[in-house]
C-alpha cells in the first residue's frame, strides 16, 4: 500500500511550519560530538526530534505552494510526499519513559550549559553569515530563536547510569535517521526532473528568478538537514578516529582534497573526451594546511569546479590538441578564509552569461544528460557535464558555513574562480 499524506497529518505540518528554525554553528557540532555518551546523545535526539519536523514542515509548505503550477509537476509531489512522509516518522515515533531523577539531570544540564557555567568559554557566539545578510527570513528566525528553549549544545555528565530506555530510543531514533536519509538521497536528481517537467510543460527554455530563489532555499535547507542528520548517525554508529568528530574533520587536509578531487577530474575528463591525457592542474598550497571542515563538502566543491575548468580547456582548444595549458589551483591561507583560487585558460565566459551561470538547469552542453532519480552525486561515475547544477550547489555548499564561491571571467582568455571557506567554524547556518 503506498503512502498517503492525509488531511490530518497536513495540518499538523501547517502548525509545525509556523515555528522558526534553530540554526547550529560548525563548532557547536564539534563541541557536542567530542565526547558523545548515551546522555549527550538522548539530549541530541531529542534536539533533532523537534527541529528536523520545523525544517521538513517549511519545505513542506513552500513544495505546495510554488508559482506558475510548479507543485503540480509529478516529481515537485514525489519530493514533497517524502518530505511529508519523514515529517509523519519523526513526530510520530514513540517517546521514552524517562524516571524522575534522570529527568532532573538533563534539566539541570541544560540550564548550566545556557548560563555558560561550566562551557561558557566553549561556546562562542554565532556570528552573521555575510553572503546572506539582510534577508527578511533570517532576521526574523534569529530574533524569535533568542526566545526558544531548544538547544542543540548540551552536555551532559559521564557518570551517570542510564536507562535502557534511553539506549533504546538512541538506537531506534539513529535508525529512523538513516531510513529519512537513503529516501532523501535522489532528492537533487528529482527536483531537477520536476524544473524539466515545469519547462516542458510550459514551453519555457530557463527558469525565472522566483524559481531560481526557490531552488536556492531549497537546496540550502536540504543540505541543513542533511548536515544534522549525517552528524547524529555518525556519533552515533561510527568508531570514533582521530581529528573526526562524526563528519566533521577537526584537521581536514585541504592538499590531499585538492589532490584527489584533481585526480578525480581529470580521469572522468579523459573518459569522457577519450583523451590519453587530460590537462594538467598546477597544485600550489602548503602541505601541512589545515583547517576544521567536513571534507565531503570541500570535495564536492573542488571536484565540481575543476571538472568545469577542464571542460573549457578540452572545448576550447579541442579534444585533438597535443598539448593543453595548465589549469592552476592555487590555495591560500588567511586568519578568517581559506582561499582557493582555480584559474583556466578555457576562452572565457560573455559578460552577459556570467549571471547565467548560477543559474539551475542552465548549461552550455547542447544535449542534457538523462535524469536517473537514483543518481548520487557521491557516485564516482558522476557525469562530465549537462546538469547545469555544479556551480550553483557548490555555491551553496560554501555559503552553508560561512564562505562563498566568486567567479571572474575575461572573455577570450579564460576564467578564474575564488572559493572562500570560512575557517572561524563560528558562522551559524543560513536558515531558510
Amino acid at each position: 500500500m503506498s503512502w498517503r499524506l492525509t488531511d490530518r497529518l497536513a495540518d499538523k505540518i501547517n502548525h509545525y511550519s509556523s515555528f522558526p528554525a534553530t540554526g547550529v554553528s560548525l563548532r557547536q557540532m564539534v563541541q557536542f560530538g567530542q565526547r558523545p555518551n548515551p546522555g549527550t546523545l538522548f539530549r541530541g535526539a531529542q534536539f533533532l526530534s523537534e527541529e528536523l519536523p520545523i525544517r521538513l514542515a517549511h519545505r513542506v509548505k513552500e513544495l505546495n505552494n510554488l508559482p506558475d503550477g510548479l507543485s503540480e509537476m509529478p516529481s515537485i509531489q514525489k519530493v514533497r510526499n517524502w518530505y511529508a512522509q519523514s515529517f509523519e516518522e519523526l513526530t510520530e515515533l514513540p517517546r521514552p519513559k524517562i524516571p524522575q531523577e534522570l529527568r532532573d539531570l538533563l534539566i539541570k544540564a541544560q540550564r548550566k550549559n545556557s548560563n555558560g557555567e561550566r562551557h561558557g568559554k566553549m561556546l562562542m557566539q554565532n556570528t552573521e553569515n555575510p553572503s546572506l545578510a539582510g534577508e527578511d527570513y533570517r532576521e526574523i528566525t534569529q530574533k524569535k530563536s533568542n526566545l526558544n528553549s531548544r538547544r542543540y549544545f548540551v552536555l551532559v555528565d559521564d557518570d551517570i547510569t542510564w536507562s535502557p530506555d534511553i539506549h533504546q530510543y538512541n538506537k531506534m531514533f539513529t535508525k529512523c535517521l538513516s531510513v529519512i536519509k537513503r529516501r532523501h538521497d535522489p532528492v537533487v536528481a528529482t527536483i531537477a526532473q520536476g524544473i524539466n517537467e515545469y519547462k516542458h510543460s510550459r514551453q519555457r527554455m530557463q527558469i525565472d528568478s522566483t524559481i531560481q530563489s526557490f531552488l536556492d532555499r531549497f537546496y540550502m535547507s536540504r543540505i541543513g538537514i542533511r548536515m544534522l542528520i549525517g552528524q547524529h548517525i555518525a556519533i552515533n554508529e561510527q568508531p570514533s578516529t582521530e581529528n573526526y568528530v562524526g563528519v566533521i574533520c577537526t584537521k581536514t587536509n585541504v592538499r590531499e582534497l585538492a589532490q584527489e578531487a584533481i585526480d578525480n577530474a581529470r580521469f572522468i575528463c579523459q573518459d569522457y573526451y577519450g583523451l590519453f591525457n587530460a590537462p594538467k592542474v598546477q597544485l600550489v598550497c602548503k602541505p601541512d594546511l589545515h583547517f576544521m571542515y567536513v571534507p565531503g563538502h570541500l570535495s564536492h566543491m573542488l571536484f565540481e569546479t575543476l571538472k568545469n575548468s577542464l571542460r573549457a580547456v578540452v572545448e576550447t582548444h579541442g579534444a585533438e590538441a597535443e598539448d593543453f595549458p595548465p589549469v592552476k589551483l592555487i590555495i591560500a591561507e588567511g586568519k578568517e578564509d581559506i582561499t582557493i583560487k582555480i584559474s583556466d585558460e578555457g576562452g572565457g565566459i560573455p559578460r552577459s552569461a556570467i549571471p547565467l551561470v548560477w543559474t539551475y538547469m542552465y548549461t552550455t552542453v547542447e544535449t542534457t544528460p538523462s535524469l536517473d532519480p537514483d543518481f548520487s552525486k557521491s557516485d564516482f561515475k558522476a557525469p562530465m557535464a549537462g546538469f547545469g547544477y555544479g556551480l550553483p550547489l557548490s555555491r551553496l555548499y560554501a555559503r552553508y558555513f560561512g564562505g562563498d564561491l566568486k567567479l571572474i571571467s575575461m572573455e577570450g582568455y579564460g576564467t578564474d574562480v575564488y572559493l572562500h571557506l570560512n575557517r572561524l567554524s563560528s558562522t551559524s547556518e543560513p536558515l531558510q
